[in-house]
């Protein structure tokens, strides 16, 4: 091998050792763990795929986290598209202060994801917090924010909605991608601009929808730090997310194994969701060069 090869290696060497190190090890080790009854006080002891059936026959939480973590994604993944999309739109009109306006609207998606953000979410929240303040002044009846079971589900949605940073700023490139003859085509023809945009915008942007969809969704069903700072499960489990159910089994009861066996459904859970989602895509996401 010739020596600029070597030198290419070494400069990639600190990628490839932390890959090897906290992914790829990790990885496999997780997955041998899940076989195992491991809690990290006495060395793991193989049990094959007791952790898996215990899982779906024993446990009643499994189930619960399940379906609350996919009510919560498909309440959290719409809103938080639709609004990003919404704010694209207008940031990419012809405005004053235009570019002061997308940094601060990007602001969020760079705070939102931290513990003290939702604690400062929890106590906006609360029932005489800033936002039953607002409705009062409003002269309407403040909200149980977190007294029931969809309403505080919904509240941690609009969390997760906040933080649409990213998903705005991949939707404004694609904005300014799109050519202005189709809209001057469409102007000539008489079509008003709510229906260019469902027929030329909306059209145009599939692709990068389908992108921001996928990693959204992947992002919801592993979120954790909401749930377990804001509500810590309540009320009556409605917000015990997934990763909630993942991070009890690991740190407080200690079963690393078990814990590791439902880190691996839930990777299981997010590939066939992706894959249904790419499958899907075939009809609804159109890219320039007229292919599916």
């Amino acid at each position: 091998m010739k020596l600029k090869n070597y030198t290419g290696l070494l400069y990639i060497s600190p990628w490839i050792i932390g890959f090897l190190v906290f992914q790829f090890y990790p990885i496999f080790a997780s997955l041998y763990y899940s076989f195992t009854d491991y809690s990290m006080a006495r060395d793991p002891k193989f049990i094959g795929f007791k952790n898996y059936v215990d899982m779906f026959t024993i446990d009643p939480n499994f189930l619960l986290s399940l379906k609350v973590t996919i009510v919560y994604v498909l309440m959290a993944v719409p809103l938080k598209l639709i609004f990003a999309l919404i704010v694209a739109v207008v940031l990419n009109l012809k405005l004053k202060f235009v570019n002061f306006f997308r940094t601060v609207y990007y602001i969020p998606s760079i705070l939102g994801g931290s513990v003290a953000i939702a604690i400062l979410w929890r106590a906006m929240f609360l029932k005489d917090g800033l936002v039953n303040h607002v409705l009062a002044y409003l002269h309407i009846p403040p909200v149980e924010w977190f007294g029931s079971t969809y309403i505080a589900l919904f509240t941690l949605s609009l969390l997760t909605v906040w933080q649409f940073g990213s998903s705005m700023v991949l939707f404004l490139a694609g904005l300014k991608q799109i050519p202005q003859e189709l809209y001057e085509a469409g102007t000539m023809d008489g079509a008003s601009k709510l229906r260019m945009f469902f027929t030329i915008t909306l059209p145009m942007l599939t692709p990068i929808v389908f992108f921001n969809l996928v990693m959204q969704m992947i992002t919801a069903l592993q979120e954790f730090t909401s749930a377990f700072v804001v509500t810590n499960g309540a009320p009556m489990k409605g917000t015990y997310l997934y990763g909630m159910k993942l991070y009890e089994e690991a740190f407080s009861n200690f079963k690393m194994g078990y814990a590791s066996a439902l880190s691996w459904v839930l990777f299981v859970l997010i590939l066939i969701i992706t894959f249904f989602i790419f499958r899907s895509s075939k009809s609804w996401v159109h890219y320039e060069d007229g292919g599916h």
